[in-house]
């Protein structure tokens, strides 16, 4: 049973005043009660074995007296002889079967041991002859809970709450059951009741911030949290709830803290050391993050997920081939893991010695094996075929919250012709932000799907009737796939999280454009047919306001300062020899690096310019900051330097912005033209290299253009804005219609 019943275990314990069953003369009869009174003051002193010996010895003197083996069996349960407790309590019964607490009591065993129907019957005995008994019905309760009858179980509290409004248990069991049948603000209600009869109980504090919580009133549920632990610090889910308030507010530095308090009083504890170990991971403290990764192996080996955590830990600190060796291990522990597949799937982008095509193939072994284990829903959804209507377009992610997703998919979702499309949101992630508001604001309709399996989120992606579903991530970020799988929607889109195949064929179509993808060159590896936006894929807004700098870096300094304002894991090898190439050239030259975390990624990459001749102070290496600072260092560059060969494109674009001109250089992948799809579109393609000789010839060109750069920095942002890049009605009408199109194939009629 609940907490509840086990407060409850005694409730039954008799005075030693007699019973019908015992009012003839006995002689024994009043030794036996001595007994039992002297049995309850040890029982109550805490001394059970002392306790059962007196409730022995009153059996022993006085077999008849019903309420000596009730006793005797309270105080076995008591120490947890369940056993002897439910011979002494049918005991109990044979000589007073009318004997409500030994019903109660003998109930509450059975209950324990799965015996839940001759549970019940044993307590609507005990309230057939006590009727007014609030703890039967509160045990009752808990039997029908247990068998699914829920408003049965609700009906019984009820009644012991009529019974006796102040019972602390029965309404912190009443807040459970009416939160587990949905409704929560009578739960909330119930289990404030229960805090204010019992401010100490624990169970019911915790339950009432899970509740507040859940309907956004964080700040009253962390102080109810906190109190909670001030009163009791080894009450350990409540420094779990607290750190996941803190991390669902991106508070990742208080999420820290709570965790280590956790860990403090339980060092071993797996579950906390792997939620430690990502939000070490997104404070950029990956060193620290790696090794709670490794302890949580250590203790426990088979634990998948953590081989996952280590692996983003290590892609983190740039180092790749590590990484896929841990998700390897990982794999080999749990082969049928699609979310290490896809970790692994991910970083092969960042890999220079694999071609396109291995990568393809790579993926679309992965999209195989999915739809093999991922059938296609049974029940499927229903198909008006009116091309014309009004179409139901879902969206899913888990990156809806201040992230790049979000930022370039807000102009559509605010541009949508709702006369045409009723738009549809399912988050995947749990971090909420004034982003993840503002997104929610933006939608028809909402679905927070964080705790959803991928099942349920089909099926309700199936009852909404979605028309075309739309992948925000692919093998990125929270990967819903599975969901894709089950093709819970007729037309499937794959846009904007991932510049490469899903691997999916049940993902029909994917959004992209005419640059990052050239026409007959990508089809062979997507597995989706690629539908070209006639400008761009993208269409900008940048998250904050700033402003850029007057002046070029170079008329304060004398010299040049190239930037880069990548992720470590884009900086490859390559791109380091070719940035270390232009600074040879250009031995006045500086180079800012943004973004590169403390420890081995800035390390390894400092050390190797040092050891290709490039003086340290040449070289300024910057953490990841907050995004205002973030947006101040392109005031400190001249010339951004594009990564290879996984390109940047919310960094081309924040570039841009800020009046810096970006150099790239392109290559076959996808994954490799998303800066050239930028500054196509704006109309830069003279900084687009097609050679990593011509890459480093312009960076060193553009470096002696001073004019040039003095000009663009005070055009470039108006440029953007008279761009494709910026033009949120048209970028909108592109894509409805491309919706349009999709919809007209999937309601045409079979080739015959």
């Amino acid at each position: 049973m609940r907490q509840l019943l086990k407060r409850l275990v005694g409730f039954g314990r008799a005075s030693p005043a007699g019973s019908v069953h015992d009012r003839s003369a006995d002689p024994a009869l009043d030794d036996a009660q001595r007994l039992i009174v002297a049995g309850n003051r040890c029982e109550d002193s805490g001394d059970l074995r002392a306790a059962c010996e007196h409730y022995r010895e009153a059996v022993k003197i006085a077999p008849h007296y019903a309420k000596a083996h009730l006793n005797l069996g309270i105080g076995l349960a008591a120490a947890g002889n369940s056993v002897g407790a439910g011979h002494s309590y049918r005991a109990a019964l044979a000589i007073d079967p009318d004997s409500a607490p030994a019903n109660y009591n003998l109930a509450t065993l059975l209950y324990a041991r799965g015996e839940l129907q001759d549970a019940a019957n044993l307590l609507r005995r005990a309230l057939e002859i006590k009727p007014m008994f609030p703890e039967a019905h509160v045990a009752l309760s808990n039997v029908y809970d247990s068998q699914g009858a829920l408003g049965a179980a609700v009906a019984s509290l009820e009644a012991a709450l009529e019974q006796r409004p102040d019972f602390a248990g029965a309404l912190y069991n009443y807040g459970l059951l009416l939160k587990k049948t949905d409704r929560p603000q009578e739960a909330e209600t119930a289990m404030r009741r229960a805090v204010d009869v019992e401010p100490d109980n624990a169970h019911a504090c915790f339950e009432l911030a899970t509740l507040l919580d859940a309907r956004g009133a964080l700040g009253e549920a962390e102080v109810l949290l906190r109190s909670t632990l001030e009163r009791q610090p080894d009450y350990l889910r409540a420094y779990v709830a607290l750190s996941d308030l803190y991390e669902s507010q991106g508070n990742y530095s208080a999420t820290a803290g709570v965790l280590e308090s956790a860990l403090r009083r339980r060092p071993d504890w797996v579950g906390v050391l792997l939620n430690y170990g990502h939000v070490l991971r997104k404070l950029r403290r990956l060193s620290e993050s790696e090794a709670a990764y490794r302890r949580v192996i250590a203790l426990d080996p088979a634990l998948v997920s953590a081989y996952q955590g280590l692996g983003g830990a290590l892609v983190a600190q740039s180092r790749i081939a590590d990484a896929l060796e841990a998700y390897r291990s990982g794999r080999a522990l749990d082969p049928e893991s699609f979310d290490l597949e896809t970790a692994e799937l991910f970083i092969l982008n960042y890999l220079e010695d694999l071609s396109g095509d291995e990568i393809f193939v790579r993926h679309k072994a992965f999209g195989e094996r999915m739809e093999s284990k991922y059938p296609r829903r049974a029940e499927r959804f229903r198909l008006d075929r009116n091309t014309e209507r009004r179409l139901r377009v879902g969206y899913v992610s888990g990156d809806f919250h201040r992230h790049p997703v979000a930022l370039f998919a807000i102009p559509l979702l605010e541009r949508h012709d709702r006369s045409l499309f009723e738009v549809y949101g399912y988050s995947s992630g749990t971090l909420q932000d004034d982003i993840t508001r503002q997104v929610r604001s933006l939608v028809d309709a909402w679905r927070d799907a964080a705790s959803m399996s991928d099942a349920e989120l089909a099926e309700a992606i199936t009852r909404d009737e979605i028309d075309i579903l739309v992948d925000l991530s692919g093998h990125s970020g929270i990967s819903r796939l599975g969901v894709f799988a089950q093709q819970p929607a007729p037309v499937q889109v794959s846009w904007l999280g991932y510049l490469n195949t899903t691997g999916l064929t049940r993902i029909q179509y994917r959004l992209c454009d005419g640059y990052t993808d050239l026409q007959g060159v990508s089809e062979r590896q997507h597995t989706e047919t690629l539908i070209r936006l006639p400008n761009s894929q993208w269409c900008y807004r940048p998250f904050v306001s700033s402003v850029p700098s007057d002046t070029s870096p170079f008329v304060r300094n004398g010299f040049v300062t190239f930037g880069s304002f990548h992720d470590a894991p884009k900086l490859s090898r390559l791109i380091l020899r070719l940035w270390a190439e232009i600074l040879s050239r250009l031995p006045e030259a500086r180079l800012v690096l943004v973004g590169l975390s403390d420890g081995h990624a800035q390390d390894s990459v400092l050390q190797y310019f040092t050891s290709v001749g490039v003086a340290a102070p040449r070289i300024t290496a910057v953490p990841r900051v907050a995004l205002i600072d973030y947006f101040s260092w392109f005031n400190s560059v001249d010339i951004a330097l594009d990564t290879i060969p996984y390109s940047g494109g919310t960094t081309t674009c924040d570039a841009l912005w800020m009046g810096v001109p970006v150099i790239t250089a392109t290559g076959i992948r996808s994954i490799s033209r998303s800066a050239g799809s930028i500054l196509s579109t704006v109309g830069l393609t003279d900084w687009i290299a097609s050679t990593h000789e011509d890459y480093v010839h312009l960076a060193v060109q553009f470096a002696g253009e001073q004019a040039t750069l003095g000009r663009l920095r005070g055009s470039l942002r108006a440029r953007m804005l008279a761009s494709p890049l910026m033009d949120e009605p048209r970028f909108a009408r592109d894509v409805e219609n491309a919706y349009r199109s999709m919809w007209h194939g999937c309601c045409a009629p079979p080739s015959p």
